[in-house]
């Protein structure tokens, strides 16, 4: 462990921590943000007497972070600003998030604990191919890397052939980027000849992306690396809320610094353990823009507070599963992009990549057409069960379009699955 004795705290004295870190929260934001203190209704830092006194407090949604754009929700004080991080800002204004001093100490140790958990260490050699920039990712692994003293590559997004050189010249033993860029890896590596299994690559760190536990082991079986969950947003400070450890009995998350909830999505009531929901995260430490309640619209649950096989006491929840913003509805039958990435990729023929296409039809209906990249020696048979087990376990009945390997575009970013052509102008979703 990176840091045993907050990693493996007891529940009592968690629980106790977290109850002090909270009502600190409650009085920086009353310090510093008048706006904000209203929002919470005025509350004082005594009147919390309890951890299960949250569950009276409003929530905290991206309309109000983007409402404050730029800094209407911040509570920086009189602390210096030494960068900020933000959102694209792709359905309205970008959420910004100002970084104090305390809050880059804090992103570099939570990264450092996760890339532990990857079983990282000093001997490592990490190369990031996440973006550097506005958006969060690079800088959490490289902080995170140098705090356990290995070397890091910090060669961020694109440039795949270099990516390949680079793990091959320069004995790279951990990936880290988003959770669909070894799919890119894998292609060019095959069109080239080069074969990651006989590199020193064992690791990959991936987050950023709803991803199945079918991806995940696709690319294992074609890089021959261990893969990572890692999970975070831009509004918690970054990826480094948590991360699946070797058991992979849930994700981690590093409750002394994030206090997590889960909800039903449409009435707020909290659920108990074990009931899927919606992720509701306060945060514990973060002082640039600290968060109360705040919806994440992801979708997991509760999955254990016991003691991890690997030691670890903090909660665990499941792998997210997807968002409630990414829920699409056609011809009255609701489903996740997920769904459809995990019954296609346990068929064989097909390539990983595919796109769904919601379109309006001639006759003034909706049409879904999934476009799939057929491998070689893909027949008609294999076209037939994926047929069936869309429409056996999710209702769909889609037309689903053959194309050859390579003709579904690759964004140099996020994986763009659904695109939506029903309104006046087309929506783009990601993975």
């Amino acid at each position: 462990m990176f840091q045993p004795a907050e990693e493996a705290r007891d529940r009592e004295s968690l629980e106790r921590l977290q109850l002090e870190r909270l009502r600190d929260t409650v009085a920086r934001i009353a310090a510093h943000n008048p706006r904000y203190h209203r929002h919470l209704g005025k509350i004082a830092p005594r009147d919390i007497a309890s951890l299960r006194d949250l569950q009276a407090l409003p929530f905290l949604t991206k309309a109000h972070l983007r409402d404050g754009y730029p800094y209407g929700m911040a509570c920086v004080g009189p602390d210096p600003v030494l960068r900020v991080h933000m959102s694209s800002g792709t359905t309205g204004s970008p959420i910004v998030n100002p970084y104090t001093p305390a809050d880059v100490q804090q992103w570099r140790e939570v990264m450092a604990r996760c890339l532990t958990v990857a079983t990282l260490g000093p001997k490592d050699v990490l190369q990031i191919s996440a973006s550097f920039g506005l958006f969060t990712g690079g800088f959490g692994f490289h902080y995170g890397a140098e705090a356990l003293g290995a070397m890091t590559v910090p060669i961020g997004a694109g440039r795949t052939l270099l990516q390949l050189q680079l793990i091959r010249d320069l004995g790279v033993t951990a990936l880290a980027g988003i959770a669909t860029y070894p799919l890119r890896l894998i292609e060019v590596a095959r069109q080239e000849g080069f074969d990651v299994r006989k590199t020193r690559l064992r690791v990959a760190i991936l987050g950023s992306e709803m991803w199945s536990d079918e991806l995940r082991a696709r690319i294992e079986e074609a890089m021959g690396v261990r893969t990572y969950d890692l999970i975070g947003m831009t509004e918690t400070g970054g990826p480094g809320m948590g991360v699946d450890c070797e058991a992979r009995d849930g994700i981690h998350v590093w409750d002394d610094h994030y206090l997590p909830e889960v909800v039903d999505s449409e009435t707020g009531a909290g659920l108990p353990d074990g009931e899927p929901g919606e992720l509701v995260v306060t945060t514990l430490t973060r002082q640039g823009l600290p968060l109360i309640r705040y919806r994440t619209h992801d979708l997991t649950r509760i999955h254990s507070r016991a003691r991890c096989a690997c030691g670890r006491t903090g909660v665990r929840v499941d792998r997210l599963r997807g968002r409630t913003d990414d829920m699409v509805i056609v011809k009255g039958v609701n489903f996740y992009p997920s769904q459809v990435e995990r019954t296609l990729l346990r068929q064989r023929g097909f390539g990983h990549e595919y796109q769904i296409l919601l379109e309006q039809d001639p006759g003034g209906g909706e049409r879904m057409v999934l476009c799939v990249e057929v491998e070689p020696g893909c027949d008609a048979e294999a076209e037939e069960r994926l047929r069936r087990e869309l429409h056996d376990f999710l209702g769909l009945s889609p037309e689903i379009r053959r194309l050859a390997v390579g003709e579904i575009p690759r964004p140099q970013g996020k994986a763009v699955r659904v695109v939506d052509t029903r309104g006046t102008a087309p929506e783009r979703t990601g993975a």
